[in-house]
């Protein structure tokens, strides 16, 4: 099965062609994935001046670049449109303009070739990307984090996801950017304070660790970010290893906070899943990229008798090959969508969750 991945639901302008293996008992790659081209054009220097994605200069960058980056996917697989069995795009969640340019040039090819539309959630094209990598099976857990979203979610199966944890204020990618851009830091924010934190002190400033030993499962950033702001106010004018030791401070409460709530995850995992003999977390998103997350995480689950599967860097961030992958997975199950298919600014992966961005919030309604 071969399909086409178009992902443009953000600042980049991407597109892939993956190859799913037929499920077969007796085959060694049953179910497996092949990434035949994954072609990624990044908006960085576009936004750079706006220290953020600007949703108009992205949606006309997509407009300008998806064709060409199309046929580059195209060409480097080495198909041509009767070669694939599916055209899958992300349909949101996002900025809005962005998605409609992918999926309505999605909706052109797949009615002037006759192929199966396949409209990809974003979230469950990162959600599904470690089945792409690494095979992984269900049932497992889930740490999706990125500039949009935090959460902790049960992975029973594709399309079927059960929302255990969310930020209920910033999301992580969006803390290390806030971060990022208060110290005066570049954008993109998140990678810049990873840098810095290798140079820096992470027990200089006794930041909170905001949520750590709550019951349940969610998150919360906004007090760290704001944490971060009083103390470099009280030291101003910052120095570079002033700047180095709070991102190296900032880093670390990020990965208490991640320890505290992905082990009392981990722990319903296990009571929930007995028969499970060594239970995985898929660390998944953008912010999976950092390496001292990524670290953290994998001692505090060797510790516990479980696993940790991150996709490869490249696959953390938004790409076509992991919409691609979402899409012939849907294939495979038969589920496939009409070309009236709606683009969409929000979309849960769990439909039954409760919203609760705000209510970390002064003032917000409980």
């Amino acid at each position: 099965m071969i399909v086409l991945g178009i992902e443009t639901s953000c600042d980049e302008t991407a597109a892939a062609v993956v190859r799913r293996h037929a499920d077969c008992a007796d085959d060694p790659k049953a179910g497996q994935g092949e990434i035949l081209s994954n072609v990624v054009l990044s908006q960085i220097e576009d936004h750079a001046a706006y220290g953020g994605v600007v949703p108009e200069i992205a949606a006309r960058a997509h407009v300008e670049a998806l064709d060409g980056i199309i046929k580059a996917a195209m060409d480097e697989a080495g198909v041509g449109f009767s070669d694939l069995d599916g055209i899958a795009a992300t349909s949101g969640p996002g900025l809005i303009g962005g998605v409609l340019v992918g999926l309505m040039s999605a909706k052109a090819i797949a009615a002037a070739h006759d192929l199966p539309l396949i409209a990809v959630n974003h979230l469950e094209g990162h959600a599904l990307t470690a089945r792409l990598s690494n095979n992984a099976p269900f049932p497992h857990l889930l740490l999706l984090v990125s500039g949009g979203h935090s959460q902790i979610l049960l992975v029973r199966g594709v399309g079927n996801y059960e929302r255990w944890g969310t930020t209920i204020d910033d999301a992580l990618g969006e803390a290390f950017d806030k971060t990022a851009k208060l110290l005066g830091l570049p954008y993109p924010g998140g990678p810049k304070v990873e840098d810095a934190a290798l140079r820096g002190d992470p027990k200089r400033f006794a930041l909170p660790r905001s949520m750590k030993g709550r019951e349940g499962f969610d998150f919360s950033f906004s007090g760290l970010k704001s944490a971060v702001r009083r103390e470099a106010e009280k030291i101003a004018p910052l120095s570079d290893q002033d700047v180095a030791d709070l991102c190296a401070s900032f880093q670390a409460a990020i990965c208490d906070i991640l320890s505290d709530r992905i082990g009392k995850a981990l722990a319903e995992f296990k009571v929930r899943f007995p028969e499970i003999e060594t239970p995985q977390l898929i660390v998944a998103g953008g912010v999976a990229a950092n390496k001292a997350i990524r670290s953290t995480l994998e001692t505090i689950l060797t510790d516990a008798g479980a696993e940790m599967i991150a996709p490869p860097i490249r696959l953390c961030t938004d790409n076509g090959a992991m919409i691609a992958w979402a899409g012939a997975e849907r294939l495979a199950l038969g589920l496939t969508d009409p070309l009236n298919a709606p683009a969409r600014p929000r979309w849960p992966l769990d439909k039954n969750a409760e919203a609760k961005i705000g209510k970390g919030r002064k003032g917000a309604k409980a």
